[in-house]
């Protein structure tokens, strides 16, 4: 009897647990159903409301951006939206203005722009390049130039480009920063040398970034500016090709290009580009083989303080290859006897590079390739031949009066390279001044 009892008992509180279990799931799964339905709800409703934020947003700002495109031509509009597809950054003014601490560190200056020093909070240390020039139209001109070509590409003797910045009041370009400055402070300045050694590495180097360039981008780029004063050395002192303020894209179908105007530094820019010749990226190769004579001697191309016979050095240096007399120049260059081996591969590249004819010229692929000593430098022909043999265009009396005489051609020559300190009338010199003035 008592034990039907229990058993009774027994059942009825297992129903009753088997009740509140059932209660309890019910309850679970509708809170987890609301949760679901108010989670789904949340992100129907997020894009929503973002999508109208933005309406409004652009509602309050839509007079300042219709202000702010005034100043911006639809090519650079173009430009800019195609540059977002790109590598580079685009920046604000205030972001350079805190990387540079308001542009308090000036690095250098030049005839297209101011240089600062700057450093992001990530510790990336920069060289912030703010442009500058004589109209809006070239500042953007040469702003397009270096986005629009180093922006695209990327090589290890290729200065980097991380961003740049275009406002209405600011046009600016951010490199990478070059720890060890130019070329030029070590090849003319006697308290800053670098070995011989070294100077071949930079050679070649300089010589790979412009092959880069030339044969093995998409579209070919012509630098237009080849001298020491852009070839910059990082903590290495490994050389990058930098300033494409005058480079130019090309189709490689294309085998001349049409000029508007003269570009390059003269003592190093090409013959063709002072005059009505055809201009091909050989003119790049011969600012190269200007750059391996300086190389060469450590000293400018053009230097009134030495002998007349030495005023001009890559005159200088064919006389003395043409004789055969090449240890001399070696010597005093200051060469070392372990040296002259590369030192002579290195006169003959330069010799090769500046051939007044373009077609005449080694394509910079091949010019590392001699240089490494891979392959034989052929002979090289005299390259300045065409000032031997050069005679006086006809000129009418006035003309005539004014070039009759040593100081009027350098008058004229002056005026035509008032941005070069390196260019005077020496004999020969003299010759190709006025030709470039009658061009």
């Amino acid at each position: 009897m008592s034990t039907t009892t229990y058993s009774g008992i027994g059942d009825r509180s297992g129903s009753g647990n088997s009740n509140n279990s059932g209660s309890e799931g019910i309850v679970i799964a509708v809170v987890i159903v609301v949760i679901l339905v108010k989670i789904g709800l949340f992100i129907w409703l997020v894009p929503k409301c973002m999508k109208r934020f933005q309406v409004i947003h652009y509602s309050k700002s839509s007079l300042k951006e219709a202000t702010d495109k005034q100043f911006m031509t639809l090519t650079m509009d173009k430009f800019l939206n195609d540059m977002e597809r790109e590598k580079p950054i685009r920046f604000t003014d205030q972001q350079l203005r805190i990387a540079t601490d308001n542009y308090s560190f000036l690095l250098g200056s030049g005839g297209f722009g101011v240089v600062y020093k700057g450093s992001f909070s990530n510790g990336t240390i920069v060289a912030v390049k703010v442009l500058r020039g004589s109209s809006d139209k070239r500042i953007d001109e040469q702003f397009m130039a270096e986005v629009g070509t180093i922006g695209k590409v990327h090589h290890f003797n290729l200065v980097r480009l991380y961003g740049f910045c275009f406002e209405r009041h600011l046009r600016a370009l951010v490199y990478e920063y070059m720890v060890n400055g130019a070329l030029e402070k070590y090849l003319f300045h006697e308290n800053t040398t670098l070995s011989f050694e070294k100077l071949h590495e930079i050679a070649v180097g300089t010589a790979r970034g412009i092959a880069y360039l030339h044969e093995e981008c998409q579209q070919r780029i012509i630098h237009y500016d080849i001298k020491p004063g852009n070839i910059l050395l990082d903590r290495n002192f490994c050389p990058k090709v930098a300033d494409f303020g005058l480079a130019k894209l090309c189709n490689r179908d294309n085998t001349h290009i049409s000029m508007t105007g003269g570009r390059g530094t003269p003592g190093y820019a090409a013959p063709e580009l002072w005059l009505p010749f055809p201009v091909t990226h050989k003119c790049d190769v011969y600012s190269f083989g200007m750059l391996l004579f300086e190389i060469i001697g450590r000293r400018r191309n053009h230097n009134i303080n030495l002998p007349e016979s030495q005023v001009w050095f890559p005159m200088w240096v064919w006389e003395r290859f043409d004789a055969e007399n090449v240890e001399d120049l070696i010597s005093a260059c200051g060469i070392e006897d372990q040296n002259r081996e590369i030192a002579e591969r290195i006169v003959k590249v330069a010799l090769s590079c500046v051939q007044y004819k373009p077609e005449a010229r080694p394509i910079m692929s091949v010019v590392v390739k001699m240089l490494e000593g891979s392959v034989e430098v052929p002979k090289p022909l005299n390259p300045f031949q065409h000032l031997i043999d050069w005679t006086p265009p006809p000129t009418d009396p006035v003309q005539a009066s004014q070039t009759n005489t040593d100081t009027s051609i350098c008058s004229d020559s002056s005026e035509l390279v008032a941005k070069s300190v390196h260019v005077v009338a020496t004999p020969v010199m003299t010759k190709y001044e006025i030709e470039l003035a009658s061009a």
